[in-house]
């Protein structure tokens, strides 16, 4: 992973992943950020990452179960085998009222004692808490065989305001 610039805010960071297993270890390095009460909002393309980027966070938190793309399911929950926090990865692509869809998932209920990881959430999670990541992922439309990806990542809220995120391209 490199990182292409300085950015101008701290809690903002641009990096360049160049393969899945780079995607992974990305979720593996922000998952030593990410506390319980933390919500990630993962946005981009059909096949970007957002899934890889989870497993990495979910390997990183050292949580049970493979973690999967929830679209048929929305939402599946993996608990800490250590004392950590659980995961909760949420698929909103098959959500489309927003919020009042989201509300039936109790994840205002969970997101205090849980890391809440929502794949196409923009939109539909934000009311949630002022205080959140949002990653998104770049790549190439079209371009199946490109694996570089542009993944910018923005700590929003009191909660991010101080957090280097450049620790990410390390």
């Amino acid at each position: 992973m490199e990182a292409p610039a300085a950015p101008h805010n701290p809690a903002e960071t641009e990096l360049i992943v160049n393969s899945p297993e780079q995607m992974r270890e990305l979720g593996r390095r922000l998952a030593k950020l990410l506390r319980a009460g933390d919500l990630v909002m993962l946005s981009g393309e059909l096949g970007a990452g957002k899934t890889t980027l989870t497993r990495g966070l979910g390997e990183g938190l050292g949580v049970r179960g493979a973690v999967t793309s929830p679209t048929f399911v929305i939402a599946r929950v993996h608990p800490s085998l250590g004392d950590g926090p659980p995961l909760l990865h949420v698929d909103a692509y098959r959500l489309s009222g927003g919020l009042d869809d989201m509300e039936d998932l109790d994840l205002d209920v969970s997101l205090p004692e849980s890391v809440v990881v929502v794949e196409w959430g923009e939109g539909k999670v934000e009311e949630l808490t002022e205080e959140r990541l949002q990653v998104r992922i770049h790549r190439a439309v079209g371009d199946t065989t490109d694996e570089v990806r542009h993944v910018t990542v923005t700590g929003l809220g009191e909660r991010w305001a101080s957090a280097d995120l450049s620790v990410l391209a390390a």
